[in-house]
């Protein structure tokens, strides 16, 4: 028996009989409790070593947005100056420390694994503050210029707010902003006319930042009911081709057998809303700065589906500033979050 034992023995029998505890012996016990304890706490902080989770590697990391973002890991090798074999050995390293499987190939781009979606939110806020904190320790002040373009749809309600909380840290920064469409943006980043470019995407395309719902956005005084029941064309309310959104339209009315009739095209979304709001037709868009006078016409067409939202940089490394990145840092943040409510 141990002499721990021992005096747990002794102090129950003593208990039994309701006798004294000798001092002696109980210095003796109080002495070999706090050894055990000790013991105890010895072993559970060896435990507690042996536990140690291992560090992710941060431009393992970096690499692993960059490509999700990218829809490829050799686009994401191109952004980053590095060659497609070491960014796949990045992504392998990042599986074998999270012991699990990342990224899965879906046709001939990439989807998120179940794990990869968690080890993403992670990832973006360690890098985002990774940034952050070198920043501040090494005083860094941005100057050059940025030139940004932007859908019409972003610049004038999302976008405010993300380009004044950065000029407002970044005031030697200069912004020159791009309010277009979607393929002449393209077309300006393929130039290199542009650093960033903010771009809506098919869902075929990649998942980009995340996906925007599309919903049919009507005023309330066009009876779309109606419409249908009596067979006669829906009046639609469009850009001019070519025209995701408008596309997506007439693909979802014609797969639905709806007979349809553009009434009104317009070059700006300015133009498209007034037109929704004078009653002209309905139009299929995002809820994205959508007057409050209108409203979706759920239930009554088909679901037009979802876009992305993609942010693209174009691949010279010569664009790649330190203000660019701290920029497209804080919209892709801003964008995720809009994104996920």
């Amino acid at each position: 028996m141990s002499l721990s034992a021992f005096f747990i023995s002794f102090r129950t029998a003593n208990a039994l009989f309701a006798g004294p505890v000798d001092p002696c012996l109980s210095r003796c016990h109080s002495t070999i409790s706090k050894i055990t304890t000790f013991r105890i706490n010895v072993l559970k902080m060896g435990m507690m070593m042996e536990k140690r989770l291992p560090g992710l590697d941060l431009d393992a990391l970096r690499s692993f947005v960059t490509g999700m973002e990218c829809g490829s890991f050799a686009q994401a090798a191109l952004r980053l100056s590095r060659s497609t074999s070491a960014v796949s050995a990045q992504l392998k390293k990042l599986e074998s420390q999270c012991g699990a499987a990342l990224v899965v190939k879906q046709g001939r781009h990439l989807a998120l694994t179940a794990e990869g979606e968690k080890l993403m939110s992670y990832a973006r806020r360690l890098l985002a503050l990774n940034d952050e904190t070198l920043r501040a320790l090494q005083g860094e002040r941005l100057t050059g210029e940025i030139h940004l373009g932007m859908q019409e749809d972003f610049g004038e309600s999302l976008m405010p707010g993300i380009l004044g909380q950065f000029k407002r840290h970044h005031p030697q920064v200069r912004i020159v902003a791009r309010v277009d469409r979607n393929g002449p943006l393209r077309q300006a980043l393929a130039e290199e006319a542009l650093d960033l470019a903010l771009l809506w995407q098919t869902e075929d395309q990649g998942p980009g930042l995340g996906l925007c719902p599309l919903a049919w956005i009507a005023h309330s005084d066009l009876d779309i009911r109606a419409l249908l029941v009596s067979g006669e064309p829906l009046p639609l309310v469009m850009f001019d081709s070519p025209c995701l959104m408008r596309s997506r339209a007439i693909a979802c009315l014609d797969a639905a057998g709806i007979p349809w009739q553009v009434v009104f095209v317009s070059h700006s979304l300015s133009g498209i809303w007034a037109a929704v709001q004078a009653g002209l037709g309905l139009t299929i868009r995002t809820r994205i700065g959508m007057p409050g006078n209108l409203r979706p016409a759920g239930g009554l067409l088909p679901a037009p589906g979802s876009l992305a939202v993609s942010l693209r940089q174009t691949p010279r490394e010569e664009h790649h500033s330190a203000a660019v990145a701290l920029l497209g840092e804080l919209m892709t943040e801003a964008l995720q979050g809009w994104l996920d409510r």
